[in-house]
């Protein structure tokens, strides 16, 4: 067992992108929405798991086997989609108490060595385990080929002499103390090298050795970082093949794990049907040729991935094959939802002020700023969306006065003012005519994304979309290699649900005529 209290919770590292350990940035709110966002997204437990009758008895080592799979299977899959995956330590909640816990025996262990080396003599058992456990950290640093490293760790590190001289009375530890921080810093990246300097202004052993394995603990996070990156070239060639195996092998053990994806999918075709038999003429064969299976296939499919973008995660649970990256299409499905409330007040703005100022450089801009801050974190139950847009309103209209009058225009009446505050502040309701027509060419750009998601030219910005298009492109982008992943991974179980599926269903969205 290690005799380094600091380390018994060393392997408790928690895996997040590194945006998670950014700290809110009030001149940049898209960073901090995306950090709440991570921060109150639900987790992926369902209460109300989908029971089938179709499933069979396990064993806890099987329960066991399939976690364990499970969990290897999110790992690998979080290292590909997320580039900014990283490792880093866990930090225990203030006064939880596993925290307090933890303190008291760290406090008791240093305490411990203190004492001892305030002996006369100095006894230096603790410290020689210490010192033992530096040397392996220092080794597990070395590449093969840094032959006269070791050997330099090896014999300064000798624990065997090491004893020999306390036991003489002969140990020099603030000697062997300087080698340790000076071999730290030519191992360390150099991010570290700050932290290697601040241990050479501690001069007690005791502080010094604490202070010691802290650093190593970051270089051996660095360490694991750098070999996640390194391996995640060739990770990215073999994970959607290794994430279909783990699957597989966890619906083998667990045969209803497709429950939820089944459902899911017909209602896409549920509505792809609805919206076909609204939108073609009566007894039309449309699509009736031999390849109108595989189209269906991709327009259920598209549809389906389309929805995740409308869900209801606190009250419903996410498919399991895309369970893995719910959080993402909760942050994508908050991200449009303040996109869209953004475009409508700017398309509002914007065509109150008329083009001449429109086309003013920085007011477009400036506006957009505006309304983005004033939205940030429309997610959150504490979010008054009326307060907040009556805030917009006045701050709109003292900018639109503002730019009319530094560009010789006449600033609004009263009325006017009234008018576009009024405008703006009905964006608040749902049933709101231009809040609609935004969401759904937000809805049909993010179809047209999706159905040319293998071409190299971008679909065409609809129109209205024009304020918002730089950041929809980015979310739709973010979108669009999200789904592209997960068809790569489970295109052979939705072909096989979509073809029970399309059978069963009505002649038009299968492609075959009608039988009398």
């Amino acid at each position: 067992m290690s005799q380094n209290p600091d380390k018994l919770h060393s392997s408790e590292e928690k895996l997040s992108g590194s945006e998670d350990g950014q700290e809110e940035n009030s001149d940049n709110p898209d960073q901090s929405v995306r950090k709440r966002i991570r921060q109150s997204a639900p987790g992926s437990h369902r209460d109300d798991t989908h029971k089938s009758s179709s499933s069979r008895p396990v064993s806890i080592e099987e329960l066991m086997e399939t976690a364990k799979g499970v969990t290897n299977m999110a790992l690998a899959h979080e290292i590909v989609v997320n580039g900014d995956f990283q490792i880093k330590p866990a930090e225990l909640p203030e006064h939880s108490l596993e925290k307090k816990v933890r303190d008291i025996v760290h406090k008791a262990f240093w305490d411990c060595l203190e004492a001892q080396l305030k002996e006369d003599p100095p006894t230096y058992d603790h410290a020689i385990k210490l010192l033992g456990e530096i040397k392996e950290n220092l080794l597990s640093f070395l590449l093969p080929g840094h032959t006269r490293l070791r050997n330099q760790i090896t014999e300064v590190l000798d624990l065997d002499l090491i004893k020999q001289e306390a036991e003489n009375g002969a140990l020099d530890i603030s000697k062997l103390v300087r080698f340790i921080i000076g071999m730290m810093g030519t191992l360390c990246a150099p991010a570290r090298d700050e932290d290697i300097k601040k241990l050479n202004d501690i001069h007690e052993i005791v502080p010094l050795f604490r202070a010691i394995f802290s650093v190593l603990d970051l270089m051996k996070m660095d360490m694991a970082n750098f070999a996640v990156s390194s391996i995640r070239p060739k990770l990215m060639q073999q994970s959607a093949e290794y994430e279909r195996k783990k699957f597989q092998e966890f619906l083998e053990k667990q045969p209803n794990s497709l429950d939820l994806v089944t459902k899911w999918l017909q209602e896409a075709a549920d509505d792809l049907a609805k919206l076909r038999h609204e939108t073609l003429p009566p007894h039309s064969n449309d699509g009736a040729t031999g390849g109108a299976s595989t189209l269906c296939f991709t327009a259920v499919q598209n549809q389906a991935y389309l929805k995740l973008l409308k869900w209801d995660h606190v009250n419903r649970p996410f498919p399991e094959t895309v369970l893995m990256d719910q959080t993402r299409f909760l942050e994508i499905q908050l991200e449009l939802e303040q996109l869209l409330l953004v475009g409508t007040v700017l398309l509002v703005t914007f065509s109150a002020a008329g083009p001449a100022l429109v086309d003013v450089p920085g007011f477009a801009e400036k506006i957009k700023t505006i309304v983005k801050v004033l939205l940030t974190g429309t997610h959150l139950p504490s979010f008054n969306l009326k307060e907040s847009l009556a805030t917009i309103g006045e701050k709109v209209c003292a900018e639109v006065n503002s730019y009319l009058s530094q560009h010789g225009f006449t600033p609004f009446s009263a009325e006017r003012e009234t008018v576009l505050k009024g405008q703006i502040q009905a964006v608040a309701n749902p049933d709101n005519t231009i809040c609609r027509l935004i969401d759904s060419r937000i809805q049909k750009l993010l179809e047209n994304y999706l159905a040319s998601s293998h071409q190299k030219t971008l679909p065409p910005i609809l129109g209205g979309l024009g304020p918002i298009q730089r950041e929809l492109e980015e979310v739709a982008a973010k979108y669009v290699r999200l789904v592209n992943y997960n068809k790569m991974v489970f295109s052979p179980y939705y072909d096989a649900v979509l073809g029970k599926i399309l059978t069963k269903e009505e002649p038009q969205l299968v492609g075959k005529p009608e039988e009398s």
